[in-house]
C-alpha cells in the first residue's frame, strides 16, 4: 500500500473495505424490488439492508482478525489490512467485528421476529460462514470454498431473502435474479484472489486461484462476468421484462476491467480492476432495480 495510512475513524471505514459493499447493497436492492408490486414496507427494506451491509463489514473484519493472526496478511499486494500492517491490534479488530455481527443479530432478530422465526437459522448460517471463511483451524476459504460462500450467501440467500422479508413467500423471480447477482458477488472475490495469488500461494493459503492457477483463475474472472451479463438478457427475454435490460449499464466499468484483466495484468495493476468490478455489480444492480421499479 502506497501513501499516507489513515488514521481514526479513517483507519476503521478503510478497515471495513468499502469497495466490497456493493455485494450487500446489490442484492438487497434487487430482491426488494422484485416483489415492489406484491408488497413493499419500508423499514422491512431498510432492515435488510442493515442486516446486510453489518455481515458484509463483520466478515471483512473476520477476514483481517483471522488472517492476521495467521501472518497470511503481512506482504499484501492490495489495499492495507488493520492487524497484518500492525495499524490496529488484533483484539481491537475482532471487537469490531463482534460489533458488526452484532448489529447484524439484532436486526435480524427484529426481522424474525415479525416474519418468521425460521430466518434466525439462516442468519445464524450466514455469521458462521462470514466467521469460518478465514476462521477455524480449517477455514473453508483457505480450502478454496470462498467463491460458493460468497454465491451462496451474497447471491441467492441475500437476494431471496430480502424479497421473502416483503412477501413472506419465496419469489421465482427473486430466485432466477438472484443468479446474475451472486455471479457478480463472484466475481469479486475471484479478481480479488487473482491479485493475490502470488502472495497466498507463498503464505500457503489455497484460494481457489491458487489451485486454479493465473490463466484459468482470468478465463473464470471473464465468464463470470460475461455471463451474469449474458444472465440479466435471458431473464429479461424470459420474463418480458425488457427494462431489466438496463442491467446492460453494468458493461460501461466492465469492458475497462475486462480488458485490463485479458491483457494479462497482475498484481498493482489489478487493483483498479477491483475497484471497477464493485462499480459495475453496484451500477448494473441498480439498473436492474429501476428496470423493476418500471416493470412493476
Amino acid at each position: 500500500m502506497t501513501g499516507q495510512a489513515p488514521t481514526g475513524v479513517a483507519l476503521w471505514v478503510a478497515g471495513a473495505r468499502p469497495k466490497t459493499l456493493p455485494a450487500a447493497v446489490v442484492p438487497v436492492a434487487v430482491g426488494t424490488a422484485a416483489v415492489a408490486d406484491q408488497n413493499f414496507t419500508v423499514w422491512r427494506a431498510a432492515a435488510a439492508m442493515v442486516v446486510a451491509l453489518a455481515l458484509q463489514v463483520a466478515t471483512n473484519f473476520a477476514n483481517d482478525y483471522s488472517d492476521g493472526i495467521r501472518g497470511t496478511d503481512d506482504d499484501r499486494v492490495g489495499p492495507m489490512r488493520l492487524v497484518g500492517s500492525g495499524a490496529a491490534s488484533a483484539s481491537a479488530v475482532k471487537k469490531a467485528m463482534l460489533a458488526a455481527f452484532g448489529v447484524a443479530g439484532v436486526v435480524g432478530l427484529g426481522l424474525s421476529v415479525v416474519v418468521n422465526p425460521w430466518l434466525l437459522a439462516v442468519g445464524a448460517a450466514s455469521i458462521a460462514a462470514g466467521w469460518f471463511y478465514t476462521g477455524g483451524s480449517k477455514p473453508y476459504g483457505y480450502l478454496g470454498l470462498g467463491e460458493v460462500f460468497v454465491f451462496v450467501f451474497f447471491g441467492v440467500v441475500a437476494t431471496v431473502g430480502s424479497a421473502y422479508v416483503q412477501t413472506e413467500s419465496v419469489s421465482a423471480l427473486a430466485v432466477v435474479l438472484s443468479i446474475p447477482v451472486g455471479v457478480f458477488a463472484t466475481a469479486l472475490l475471484i479478481i480479488n484472489n487473482l491479485r493475490d495469488l502470488v502472495g497466498d500461494e507463498e503464505s500457503g493459503k489455497r484460494t481457489l486461484a491458487v489451485r486454479l492457477g493465473d490463466t484459468r483463475t482470468r478465463s473464470l474472472y471473464l465468464l463470470s462476468m460475461i455471463g451474469a451479463f449474458g444472465l440479466i438478457a435471458v431473464v429479461a427475454i424470459g420474463t418480458r421484462r425488457s427494462w431489466l435490460l438496463l442491467g446492460l449499464l453494468g458493461l460501461l466499468p466492465a469492458i475497462p476491467a475486462l480488458r485490463t484483466v485479458a491483457s494479462g495484468a497482475k498484481e498493482q495493476a489489478l487493483i483498479p480492476v477491483l475497484e471497477a468490478t464493485g462499480k459495475t455489480q453496484l451500477l448494473a444492480g441498480l439498473a436492474m432495480t429501476i428496470g423493476l421499479a418500471l416493470t412493476s
